[in-house]
């Protein structure tokens, strides 16, 4: 296939709209149900770099879950923990393969900006991978195979209009890269950078010991971020990113917005979130919502207007806000990796707050020495990659 003719553009006014290859060359992909849109293929092309590259480094099956050109989740696949399996709703289906730990992994780190959400599997889908898929709302998934069960599976989702893509993952781009912005052709050099573990060697703070999972966590990160929208910071632990902000101005809001939802992926592990009594039927998005708004500053007012009858069995005492940071100063080894370097000190105390303990970054601002001197007052360890990792 060529060309692929498409519903829309980024909006239903922008039309017409397509995909083709130039030249002589073919499509890397085959539609097997639905139609994607043109959002859908821009998460699923770079969602599929993302998870060849997390495989490729890692040696693992690796998940991606992106919204809007950006990933709301990525991970590899490492088995769950009781706790992990409870807080992504999967403690019901037993022992998930690989692959399906990753997606599990990546759709569980933060619920609420997954839904609705684009898939990327770096394996051949299988039928836990499928199964899990199904019960989640999402628009499509791109992998490049699919188990002839897990296929099926997939098919029947939405009466047959999910949309399942096949990536060819023999293909390769071309060197060099253009896009259109105002009528105005754009060109440069792919991204083509790999990121492996010798980019975590130069260890610039006192601290110098990284551990092997830290430096896989701070590899998944940059990873991570190499296709995330820029400026970005993007917190891991344990074989995932578990906070990710993306496109902010500020380098600092990017490491408060990455840092409130590493934060809230700790707090659904509190015992008072996981001692929440549903009421019976509630769907999982509602689930999920009440989950947010409970661990949030806001939940006293859902107490005082009776809101909490509609979701919960009993209603669920207060998590106050000393209890909250209680359990937050337990959180520990998070890995933190940025796609420009730290201008100031003040990410680095916010990342504190969040349990960060050692950080990978590009290096090169006048300010090193402060960001060095921040770091070294909390014990953290901090690698400069000298590569810079924006994307746009």
């Amino acid at each position: 296939m060529k060309e692929m003719e498409l519903k829309y553009g980024c909006n239903p006014n922008q039309k017409p709209a397509k995909i083709f290859a130039e030249g002589d060359g073919e499509l890397p992909i085959q539609v097997l149900s639905g139609k994607p849109g043109y959002i859908n293929l821009l998460d699923a092309f770079n969602g599929w770099q993302l998870v060849r590259e997390l495989k490729k480094a890692t040696g693992l099956p690796a998940a991606a879950s992106f919204k809007h050109v950006s990933p709301a989740g990525a991970a590899v696949g490492l088995p769950l923990s009781e706790t992990l399996a409870k807080i992504y709703w999967v403690d019901d289906m037993g022992d998930l393969s690989p692959l399906a730990s990753a997606y599990a992994r990546a759709r569980g780190a933060d619920r609420m900006s997954s839904f609705g959400d684009f898939i990327s599997l770096s394996d051949v889908c299988d039928t836990d991978t499928a199964k899990l898929i199904k019960r989640e709302v999402s628009d499509g998934v791109i992998a490049p195979g699919y188990e002839p069960e897990a296929l099926q599976i997939l098919q029947s989702k939405k009466n047959g209009n999910y949309c399942v893509i096949q990536m060819d993952e023999t293909y390769e781009p071309e060197k060099i890269e253009k896009k259109q912005v105002f009528g105005i052709t754009f060109e440069q050099g792919r991204n083509d950078l790999d990121i492996n573990y010798d980019l975590i060697s130069q260890v610039v703070t006192e601290n110098k010991e990284i551990p092997d999972s830290a430096k896989r966590d701070l590899v998944i990160s940059l990873i991570t971020l190499k296709y995330t929208q820029s400026n970005s910071v993007c917190y891991a632990k344990d074989g995932q990113a578990i906070g990710i902000g993306a496109g902010q101005q500020s380098r600092v809001h990017c490491t408060r917005l990455a840092g409130q939802k590493a934060d809230n992926w700790f707090l659904r592990q509190a015992p008072q979130v996981l001692g929440l009594k549903f009421v019976d039927g509630i769907r999982r998005a509602d689930r999920d919502n009440a989950i947010d708004v409970y661990i949030g500053e806001e939940y006293m007012d859902v107490l005082a207007d009776g809101a909490w009858e509609k979701i919960f069995k009993e209603k669920p005492p207060v998590f106050t806000r000393e209890e909250k940071r209680a359990w937050l100063d337990q959180m520990s080894e998070v890995s933190l990796g940025s796609d420009a370097f730290f201008p100031f000190g003040d990410n680095i105390e916010r990342a504190y707050k969040s349990g960060v303990q050692y950080i990978a970054q590009p290096g090169g601002s006048v300010r090193d020495d402060h960001v060095i001197e921040t770091c070294n007052k909390y014990g953290m360890a901090m690698a400069f990659t000298g590569i810079r990792l924006f994307h746009h």
